[in-house]
């Protein structure tokens, strides 16, 4: 399925406009010389920001500090803080906008100026990862987007929701919570039955075809949804990624017939079968040690899901943006629910491999990892305050080296007994080489 996601913030996002400008001088009477390009050099310097969340003692938002009271090092340079807005409650405020002119008044005397609330409302995303959501749990997560719509948008919140599969679900950024109801009705999960992938890999080392083509197409679509989300500035911006999480390499010794085979779970024609074409696949590799061992290409298909994985943190920080990650199947139990012969040793590190990678996109990006419980109440509830109370700083850095493309952060506070939250790290993005010019068609023969 290949969504289509141009038009998806077409109206929320300011449009660049630009300008050409054009020079037309008189033709000399003769050619002249060809002169040798100049290098071109072209410095682009980007504000950096990143969310702070200071608490007290008790752990209650402290929502009265200045700027002076903030320190931003990067790769232990201190930096120069050239913006801040605080959010409390959700309501915004640019704390270093300059006043408003103050008009003169013969006779009174006017209190100085307070800062202005410039905007209210939080931005959440919805990503709804139907393509790794079991059709079982449907109604579960249909009930837990109920309980996001009452619990935690509230009125004046900007939201947009979007689905990585047949749910095709694409809800531009709106303040309307009827639009939210409409897609919950859509929602259904279209997850693969490990039967269904024991099935369709056969013997073949590595990731199953169906698998990696299903993850690819998940990361690709939020992808995108981070690259649009970084064009909002001084904003906390959270992404609520509601999927059973991913594994590369599921159910291997089943679908390599490398399985005890004293297991009972291998009564069944088929596992009878993937352990025979094993053992021919065996002897071949004995034959050719060249042939790739299971065993290997299982890690490498796990070495693959890690860098897919902190390719997506790395952009995800670059954006400012703070994952969610839930898991509605909750408190998931030793054997699976769905009532197929699964081996529960790996029904067990299915599970674990899987909500690991929902725990990496939230710890690496300052979120929260919603998984093996159902208490979804109070998860929303720290969500709610963590969006909702905040700074924003940005700075320019100061680092001259361009090739130094991971910076490390870190923010202090002056004010004694106070501890801090912020984002630990921020990756570059790379620099696109230029491409060479074009060659000039040869003329057509006639």
């Amino acid at each position: 399925m290949n969504l289509k996601m141009r038009g998806f913030w077409s109206g929320a996002w300011l449009v660049v406009l630009g300008a050409t400008l054009c020079a037309q001088t008189a033709a000399p009477a003769q050619p002249a010389p060809p002169q040798e390009p100049q290098p071109t050099f072209r410095i682009q310097v980007d504000l950096v920001t990143t969310d702070v969340i200071p608490r007290d003692e008790r752990g209650n938002f402290i929502a009265d500090l200045s700027k002076n009271e903030f320190e931003v090092y990067e790769d232990g340079v201190k930096q120069e803080i050239t913006s801040m807005t605080v959010s409390h409650g959700g309501r915004i405020t640019n704390v270093l906008a300059p006043p408003p002119p103050v008009l003169a008044s013969e006779g009174l005397v006017l209190p100085p100026t307070r800062p202005v609330s410039d905007v209210s409302g939080r931005i959440f995303v919805f990503f709804v990862d139907d393509l790794h959501l079991q059709f079982g749990s449907t109604g579960r997560v249909r009930e837990l987007f109920k309980k996001i719509s009452k619990q935690l948008l509230h009125d004046g919140d900007l939201f947009g929701i979007v689905s990585s599969g047949p749910s095709s679900i694409s809800v531009q950024m709106t303040y309307d919570k009827r639009r939210l109801d409409e897609a919950i009705n859509k929602m259904t999960g279209a997850e693969l039955k490990p039967e269904e992938i024991i099935e369709q890999s056969g013997t073949a080392p590595g990731a199953p075809s169906e698998v990696r083509f299903r993850v690819g197409v998940a990361f690709k679509t939020v992808y995108e949804l981070l690259q649009n989300l970084d064009k909002v500035r001084d904003r906390r911006k959270a992404l609520i990624y509601v999927s059973d999480g991913y594994d590369l390499n599921p159910f291997e010794d089943s679908r390599l017939g490398l399985m005890d085979p004293s297991s009972p779970f291998l009564q069944n024609t088929m596992q009878r079968a993937l352990n025979q074409e094993a053992k021919f696949a065996g002897e071949e590799r004995a034959q050719d040690p060249t042939l790739t061992h299971p065993r290997a290409a299982g890690q490498f298909s796990d070495a693959e899901l890690t860098s897919m994985l902190a390719e997506l943190t790395r952009e995800a920080n670059r954006s400012n943006v703070t994952m969610y990650t839930i898991d509605p199947r909750g408190l998931v139990g030793p054997l699976s629910d769905l009532d197929q012969e699964v081996e529960p040793q790996q029904w067990q590190e299915f599970v674990r491999k899987s909500q690991d990678s929902l725990r990496v996109l939230a710890e690496d990006t300052g979120g929260l990892a919603v998984v093996n419980q159902n208490d979804f109440d109070k998860a929303l509830q720290r969500i709610d305050a963590e969006t909702s109370d905040y700074y924003v700083l940005g700075y320019y850095s100061s680092n001259p080296d361009p090739t130094q493309r991971r910076r490390r952060l870190e923010v202090r506070v002056t004010r004694p007994d106070v501890s801090v939250w912020s984002r630990k790290e921020y990756v570059l993005r790379a620099v696109p080489l230029p491409q060479p010019a074009a060659a000039p068609a040869a003329p057509a023969a006639k």
